[in-house]
């Protein structure tokens, strides 16, 4: 049963990010929360608070405005002191001149005792990586930021 509530959980939680409901997700996570997203790029790196966390899903947002995940699988192991959720996922976007973006990833993310400790994204950050830059052609000065990291 405990399972099957967190898997509806990691469920909604990737609907919140598709509804930009940002706040919503940081209310889950621990203040402390450790982010890595990969890649040498605006979203990449590491955030070890959920200030940061607020920074990045902000940046994410404001990027991805058609940004659409799609879960296609959740794995759930452990019980509700140490939890271990697997979703493997599919996005898609359009770029403002009409460009589709396409990726595939699998997050891991640990939890305790009902709060997200720690969330680790594996995508292909070389299409990441491609997207801001043909952001960043379109005038778009964010895709070409610094890493928020903390």
């Amino acid at each position: 049963m405990y399972h099957a509530i967190v898997k509806r959980i990691a469920r909604k939680n990737f609907l919140r990010v598709n509804q930009k409901d940002f706040d919503a997700l940081l209310r889950d996570c621990t203040p402390d929360i450790h982010h890595r997203f990969g890649g040498s790029h605006a979203l990449g790196g590491e955030r070890h608070d959920r200030e940061a966390l607020r920074q990045w899903f902000g940046r994410l947002g404001r990027l991805g405005k058609n940004l659409m995940l799609t879960v296609e699988d959740v794995w759930v192991k452990g019980l509700p002191y140490g939890t271990t959720i697997i979703i493997r996922w599919s996005a898609t976007d359009t770029l403002p001149d009409g460009t589709p973006y396409k990726n595939r990833g699998v997050h891991i993310v640990k939890m305790k005792w009902g709060k997200v400790v720690d969330i680790d994204a594996h995508e292909d950050s070389q299409a990441v990586a491609e997207n801001l830059e043909k952001q960043a052609a379109l005038g778009i000065a964010e895709a070409k930021a610094p890493q928020i990291v903390s």
